[in-house]
């Protein structure tokens, strides 16, 4: 008996180390669900980082509104989360306003050096703009737009707002999991600019996850800040400090580049899904890609063919082809090369970018259509009061945790954004002075009936407009809740045409990225239609929104179990 019971015993032990572990048996919801969605009666806040979620709720408690208490939030983020923004990077938001009952949107998006030229990278060689240095580095919208939101929609002193980041940069902050791992990759790479190994390293190394970080530069910026308003950054000694730092490592920003610097607000787009509203800014950034993608998947009947099954995956990864090459040709500085966002999010022309599709088959390569005539790294939040006012916020230092330049004294890294032109005459996107590059980040919103129903967000590069897509087909087509949406294994397709360096055309499909709980024989179906499929670690994104029920009036939060983020409310 024994001897009859070893094979089996073997058999069972190999099944179960072959088998991934799920972290609980929940009694309700999906199986991949990490928790249960977050409700509160009165206000919600979602952030990557649980000390910047008590903040903002601690902000809204003492009488500040969601855009209060998300510019709170931001700043906290700078300070905690360094790997994925702060105040050298830029901003963009849609804030619901309850007041007026609609959405206003903000592009924080800071622009190239005034002395800098295509020319001149043509002349020097370059094929692409570097990652990291001081030529990647663009003006930081950031700072701009925490005013230009906080005018419109703020209540409490600015300095109140930031007081409790400046208390935690002078008092000291544990470093979170996730974030520590990022900063240890980072250090390698950034130890050769001067002024990051004294500001952003404890002996060298970066900090590890639990100990105590501290930023008494941060605290002083921000203090400036506080003080004497945008000034305090884009006028003075912070904006001379910044530029005098940049051109003695090469670079060409100047005291004159930020002191011109403006956000502006922009009226967001959208297009209906199934009876849901969902919108996104129009270019300079790559928002109206999720659109694209939701249209072209309208003709599908994606409930009917099961979340994770073949048809799901093939269809959402030729639809994001298709809308990733009209990204790369269209999407650019609307100043200098207006999109047909019109066109480009219509229904008509989805239904002819649908027509290309083979529903059993991979694309290689597709054109951008001509809507015309026919037509590393980021952090999301988002915040709700208990008047009503939702808002849902993306900021970002880009690649890592940015350019390298890391001005002395000032406690931020300048952001990268300006690697994102194409060093190629003619395209929409190729370098100019004083030009916005393509843009990456984007906040997002759905609405029903004209009413307010979900601020979200998912940061994560090429990554968002994708994620974004998911999201929403997830809630109506899969009929996850808020949380399961965001926990639900994510596609990332890797490979498109971009609209960076030379904006070289994809020829040979790119590749499909998919998390761990896909099933093998969507794997299989898909490698037999011409995919080639990866497993990957860390593409996905992050994620957080928030819902608001109107029948209960309570907020329903959701935080990304991939990162060290948190919902609260009360």
């Amino acid at each position: 008996m024994r001897l009859l019971l070893a094979p089996l015993a073997l058999s069972l032990s190999l099944l179960l180390q072959a088998t991934p572990a799920s972290a609980a048996d929940r009694i309700t919801g999906q199986p991949f669900t990490t928790r249960s969605e977050v409700i509160a009666p009165s206000a919600m806040a979602a952030t990557s980082h649980p000390l910047a979620t008590q903040i903002a709720l601690d902000v809204m408690k003492a009488g500040g509104t969601a855009v209060d208490a998300a510019i709170a939030a931001n700043a906290a983020l700078g300070l905690m989360e360094p790997t994925g923004n702060g105040i050298g990077g830029d901003l963009f938001a849609i804030v619901w306003d309850p007041k007026t009952q609609k959405l206003h949107g903000y592009n924080g998006h800071g622009r190239s050096p005034a002395n800098l030229s295509l020319q001149w990278f043509i002349d020097k060689g370059y094929q692409d703009i570097p990652q990291r240095g001081p030529l990647p580095v663009s003006v930081p919208g950031a700072v701009a737009g925490w005013f230009d939101l906080h005018e419109r929609f703020g209540r409490l002193p600015m300095r109140q707002v930031l007081q409790p980041t400046i208390d935690y940069a002078r008092g000291g902050h544990p470093v979170h999991e996730t974030i520590a791992y990022y900063w240890e990759r980072s250090v390698p790479a950034l130890a050769q600019y001067p002024g990051f190994v004294e500001q952003f390293t404890l002996d060298g190394r970066a900090p590890r996850k639990g100990e105590m970080w501290k930023s008494p530069w941060l605290a002083n910026t921000l203090e400036t800040i506080a003080r004497r308003g945008r000034d305090g950054f884009y006028k003075g000694e912070v904006a001379k400090t910044i530029a005098d730092y940049v051109q003695a490592q090469g670079g060409f920003l100047s005291m004159e580049d930020l002191a011109e610097h403006r956000g502006e607000w922009v009226d967001p787009v959208s297009t209906n899904y199934r009876g849901y509203d969902v919108w996104e800014l129009p270019p300079s950034g790559q928002g109206i890609a999720a659109l694209q993608i939701l249209n072209i998947l309208e003709g599908y009947d994606l409930k009917s063919y099961g979340f994770g099954s073949f048809e799901h995956v093939h269809l959402f990864t030729e639809a994001k082809k298709l809308a990733f090459e009209d990204r790369a040709r269209w999407y650019a500085d609307p100043e200098f090369a207006p999109a047909p966002v019109a066109e480009l999010i219509s229904k008509d022309y989805a239904a002819e970018r649908r027509a290309l599709i083979n529903p059993q088959r991979a694309a290689r390569t597709v054109e951008a259509g001509n809507p015309r005539l026919n037509e590393g790294d980021t952090i999301y939040l988002t915040t709700a009061d208990s008047s009503g006012m939702m808002v849902s916020l993306i900021q970002s230092n880009y690649r890592g945790m940015g350019s390298g330049m890391t001005p002395p004294g000032l406690g931020f890294i300048l952001q990268n954004r300006g690697e994102m032109f194409v060093l190629k005459e003619g395209h929409p996107n190729s370098f100019a002075p004083r030009k916005r590059p393509f843009h990456t980040i984007i906040p997002a919103f759905i609405t029903r009936d004209g009413k307010p129903w979900v601020s979200f967000g998912l940061m994560g590069g090429a990554m968002q407009p994708q994620g974004h897509a998911q999201i929403v087909i997830n809630m109506v087509d899969f009929g996850m809740n808020l949380q399961e949406a965001g926990d639900a294994p994510r596609i990332h397709h890797d490979g498109s045409t971009e609209p960076t360096g030379q904006a070289l055309q994809m020829t040979d499909g790119g590749v499909i990225e998919l998390e761990t709980g896909y099933p093998y024989e969507t794997v299989r179906a898909l490698m037999n239609a011409g995919h080639t499929v990866k497993f990957a670690n860390g593409p996905f994104g992050g994620y957080q929104a928030i819902a608001r029920d109107h029948e209960q009036g309570v907020y329903i939060g959701a935080s990304e179990s991939r990162k060290d983020g948190q919902a609260a409310g009360y």
